[in-house]
């Protein structure tokens, strides 16, 4: 499972990435979390807003901090398909 988080390195964005972290040792689930704050890189996503969070390639989430039982649902989705 590959999982991005989008964003400059702001407070958000380590949020983000320390509740995806969280969710994944809960779950136990491995995947290879990387940071991406290059601008153009986030805006080949076609995210607007930051922090965001890209799943599989798929972007699940941008311009907010999403709750840990969202990120566990995406990480569930991505994990079944």
């Amino acid at each position: 499972m590959e999982i991005r988080i989008l964003g400059p390195g702001c407070p958000r964005c380590r949020d983000l990435e320390k509740r995806t972290i969280n969710v994944l040792a809960e779950l136990g689930v491995a995947a290879d979390v990387q940071k991406v704050s290059d601008i153009k890189k986030i805006m080949e996503f076609g995210i607007l807003a930051t922090p965001g969070l890209v799943i599989n390639g798929k972007v699940k989430c941008s311009g907010r901090i999403p709750s840990g039982v969202e990120i566990k649902r995406w990480v569930q989705e991505e994990k079944s398909s």
